[in-house]
């Protein structure tokens, strides 16, 4: 999980230091994700060609649908970032798992009971979620680092002019469109239990939905030419880390440790993208984003720690039920012991 934080953090990164440099976040979208189809596609056709069930329209079109949550997240999180910071996307990274609760309940998936302790942390954590969201985005304050930066002074020449709070916005929106896709996959995976076949068919849909947004947004057509180096270096670090070794990592992850595992190491993401940033990128840290951080975190734990203490009180009680059934039905827990 440290390696796939650590390829999220420098994806963002990456991806602002390109568009400083004049790179379309529509076009790197495009690429980055045609070349994740191109390595991730016939992977999975290789590894599982012996035994691939067959894909119903009931999968794909689920698959399209999570694909274009997928989609408008990219753009949305690229766009973000070109309008703000790195700092700012990984701190407002932490708002999928609230915003997961809140669609998780709305769709029926998730149940809350605000007499339990574990209900009153997974409400509170959430607002308290909202609440740090908030104040990362829409107080800025001073600024408490400002390194020189080791890169050519052309590269903050031609940033683009920032606006802090529409990023904030769209990087919010973001987050919320990557909880609505992590309900969709819930659903897929329910009928169509294959990630790798999942996620090959994904990066298909989202490549096509990308280059009919781009076509577009992008009236540029010189904008589809990567003239600058770190355009092109964006584009392989966001198609072969961020997307094919990334998502790679982050299933075997949740197919090992479940989710609850992968959800705690996000804060990770914002020590990472601050310290690259900042050694890096002359990324500017303010008294907002710490301030913010420091909310998003910990109203991420108290969400995490909900869901754990109501997984913890689940599995007593199935215990239970379990110890209660071996102790009166023991002749046929010794049939089936013996049939074995």
């Amino acid at each position: 999980m440290v390696a796939a934080m650590t390829a999220l953090a420098g994806n963002m990164i990456v991806s602002k230091m390109a568009m400083s440099n004049g790179a379309s976040f529509y076009i790197i979208s495009v690429y980055s994700n045609g070349l994740a189809t191109l390595v991730l596609f016939p992977t999975a056709f290789f590894f599982l060609r012996s035994n691939i069930a067959p894909v119903t329209f009931a999968v794909v079109w689920r698959i399209f649908l999570l694909a274009l949550c997928g989609c408008l997240a990219d753009i949305g999180s690229y766009a973000g970032i070109n309008y703000s910071s790195p700092t700012l996307g990984s701190e407002l990274l932490n708002l999928v798992p609230g915003f997961a609760f809140i669609l998780a309940i709305i769709f029926r998936m998730e149940k809350l009971n605000l007499r339990e302790s574990s209900g009153r942390l997974k409400f509170l954590g959430t607002l308290v979620l909202i609440a740090g969201a908030s104040v990362a985005t829409l107080y800025k304050g001073a600024a408490i680092l400002n390194k020189p930066s080791i890169l050519t002074s052309s590269v903050q020449a031609s940033a683009a002019p920032q606006n802090w709070v529409l990023g904030g916005v769209l990087l919010a929106m973001a987050s919320f469109l990557t909880a609505a896709w992590s309900i969709v996959q819930t659903t897929i995976l329910k009928i169509y239990p294959v990630e790798m076949i999942i996620v090959a068919i994904y990066c298909v849909f989202v490549t096509i939905q990308s280059s009919v947004i781009a076509l577009i947004a992008e009236k540029d057509l010189a904008a589809w030419k990567l003239k600058a180096e770190m355009g092109l270096a964006a584009v392989l670090y966001a198609g072969l880390v961020n997307i094919s070794f990334r998502l790679y990592l982050m299933s075997w992850c949740l197919r090992t440790t479940g989710p609850l595992f992968v959800t705690m190491f996000n804060p990770l993401v914002i020590v990472i993208s601050a310290i690259i940033g900042l050694i890096f990128f002359s990324e500017v840290l303010y008294v907002g984003s710490v301030a913010g951080s420091i909310v998003l975190v910990i109203g991420l734990y108290a969400v995490v720690w909900g869901k754990a203490k109501e997984k913890m009180v689940k599995e007593d009680i199935e215990g239970r039920n379990g110890h209660s059934l071996g102790h009166h039905k023991v002749p046929l827990l010794q049939d089936i012991i013996e049939d074995a």
